[in-house]
C-alpha cells in the first residue's frame, strides 16, 4: 500500500485544526486580505478582507446586543450585507457563535448614538464623550436576548469572541482599553448593560 502524502497547506490545516491558534499564528493571520481560516471561529464571509492597510481607521470595538431571538445575526447580517448604509454593524455573532463579516472593513456603518452618556456611570467618559463614535468604531452585534433582555450571551459567542476579539485589535491595532459596551458610551435600555459583560471579558483576556 502506497503511504498517503500531505501537502505542506494539509499538513498545517491539520495543526491548526488540533490546537487552539497561539498568539504569534494569530498575529499573522489578523494581517491576511480574502477569507482566511481563523482557527477557534467560524466565520460567514458575506464581505472578505482587503489590504489591512487600506481598511478605515478604527480605533475603538463597540460591543452590541440586539433584542432578537436566535437566528437574527444571520438575518441581520445578510440585511446588512444588502443594504450596508442601514442601522447596524459590521460584525454579527449568532448564538451558535458563528460570525457573520456583513459589510466590507472600508465601509462605516450607522451604529452608535453618538457617544452621549457623560455621567461617568460606567466608566470615565471624559474620554469617550462624543469622542467613540462611528466613524472610527467597528461594531460588533450579540443576538439572542430575547424576549429577556437579560439573557446572558451563550457559551459559544463567548468562546467565539475571546478568538474575535483579540483578532480585531490585532488587525487593526486597537489597544483593549479601546473596547466598549454600548451602555458605557450611550444611554441605553436602564433594564440591563448592553454590551458591559462582554466588552469586560474582552478587555480582561490574555495575550
Amino acid at each position: 500500500m502506497r503511504p498517503l502524502l500531505f501537502s505542506r497547506h494539509a499538513a498545517l490545516a491539520l495543526l491548526f485544526l488540533s490546537r487552539p491558534a497561539a498568539a504569534d499564528d494569530l498575529a499573522a493571520m489578523a494581517r491576511a486580505s480574502g477569507t482566511p481560516y481563523i482557527p477557534g471561529l467560524r466565520i460567514v464571509w458575506l464581505a472578505p478582507w482587503g489590504d489591512p492597510a487600506k481598511a478605515h481607521p478604527w480605533t475603538n470595538i463597540i460591543v452590541h446586543q440586539t433584542e432578537g431571538p436566535a437566528g437574527s445575526a444571520r438575518a441581520g447580517a445578510l440585511a446588512q450585507a444588502k443594504t450596508p448604509k442601514r442601522r447596524g454593524v459590521t460584525l454579527w455573532v449568532e448564538t451558535d457563535g458563528t460570525v457573520y463579516w456583513a459589510v466590507p472593513e472600508t465601509m462605516v456603518t450607522l451604529h452608535g448614538d453618538g457617544a452621549n452618556r457623560n455621567d461617568n456611570r460606567y466608566i470615565d467618559n471624559a474620554s469617550t464623550y462624543r469622542k467613540v463614535v462611528r466613524d472610527n468604531s467597528i461594531g460588533v452585534e450579540f443576538a439572542g436576548n430575547y424576549p429577556d433582555v437579560t439573557t446572558p450571551a451563550t457559551e459559544a459567542q463567548i468562546a467565539a469572541w475571546r478568538v474575535l476579539s483579540k483578532l480585531l485589535r490585532l488587525r487593526y491595532r486597537i489597544p483593549r482599553d479601546r473596547i466598549y459596551a454600548h451602555n458605557w458610551i450611550d444611554y441605553k435600555d436602564a433594564s440591563y448593560c448592553e454590551g458591559c459583560a462582554l466588552a469586560e471579558l474582552a478587555r480582561a483576556a490574555p495575550d
